[in-house]
């Protein structure tokens, strides 16, 4: 038996710079995980097949969910003629934007290469993961650091200071392929670059100042109750306030656990699903 944690992510930037050839849009992003957790446990068994049990009634447990995917393609590269009985504990809430999905998959990436002594080492596994999806390979290495490309281009960055997150999830759905359908990319100055030396510096000013997400802007104007969720953190005490990927979770950012939560208390009164965590990266 082997265990393994997959954190959520937020983006503190994410810059859209233009589309590509490949239908995907190039983008630089910095992201970091937070405490708020899927756990994930593997067991060998001896018939070839891979058999997903989880807590959540929404989490499919076929070939549509990642994990499933991300074990056949370790079984199929590493030629593995055993299988694996795989557990998925949710709580990182699903349609996000916090990455939970690719979080999972990316512990099955790590749990498979462990279960099975593969010897794989991390750059190996990042590169295959990013067959399945862009966000795959930077939870495959987990803490901070700095996307490029479709997202699957790593540069690990520090720790950023120490800071506590208040997470806010609306009860509605986003389409992430609508969001990036009306996109303008290249519409606004990039900001990953300056993240990047903020959160290397420790500059916990800089880092709040510098958020920015170019989908907020589309997703606001689809979805006004994302709006009205992001002016509440901010009035509720927030020291910066931003949507991570294409929503709708919005999350704030505050130094002391105290502002943390008066800010959660503040938020659980707007929508029913909030979450204080630390910040990891």
């Amino acid at each position: 038996m082997h265990y393994e944690t997959a954190p959520a992510k937020i983006n503190l930037t994410l810059d859209t710079l233009f589309k590509r050839a490949d239908g995907f849009h190039e983008v630089n992003m910095v992201m970091t995980t937070v405490d708020l957790n899927d756990h994930l446990s593997f067991e060998k068994r001896a018939d070839g097949k891979i058999v997903i049990n989880t807590n959540h009634q929404f989490v499919p447990t076929d070939r549509r969910n990642l994990v499933y995917q991300a074990a056949e393609l370790m079984m199929e590269t590493y030629e593995i003629k055993t299988g694996v009985n795989i557990i998925i504990d949710k709580r990182i809430p699903i349609a996000a934007g916090l990455a939970g999905g690719s979080a999972d998959a990316a512990a099955a990436f790590r749990g498979m290469n462990a279960l099975y002594a593969l010897g794989a080492d991390i750059e190996e596994l990042a590169e295959l993961s990013g067959k399945l999806g862009s966000d795959i390979p930077f939870c495959i290495y987990g803490g901070t650091a700095m996307a490029a490309g479709r997202g699957e281009t790593i540069q690990p960055l520090s720790k950023p200071p120490h800071a506590w997150i208040v997470l806010a999830r609306p009860e509605i759905n986003v389409s992430t392929r609508t969001i990036y359908g009306a996109l303008e990319p290249g519409k606004n100055l990039p900001a990953s670059k300056n993240m990047s030396e903020a959160v290397n510096n420790g500059e916990y000013q800089s880092i709040v100042s510098l958020m920015k997400n170019d989908l907020q802007e589309v997703t606001c104007r689809k979805y006004p109750a994302v709006k009205k969720l992001l002016a509440s953190m901010d009035s509720c005490g927030a020291d910066a306030a931003m949507m991570s990927g294409s929503g709708p979770t919005i999350f704030g950012f505050v130094q002391k656990e105290r502002q943390a939560s008066h800010l959660y208390n503040a938020m659980k009164g707007c929508c029913n699903e909030v979450y204080k965590v630390r910040l990891l990266g």
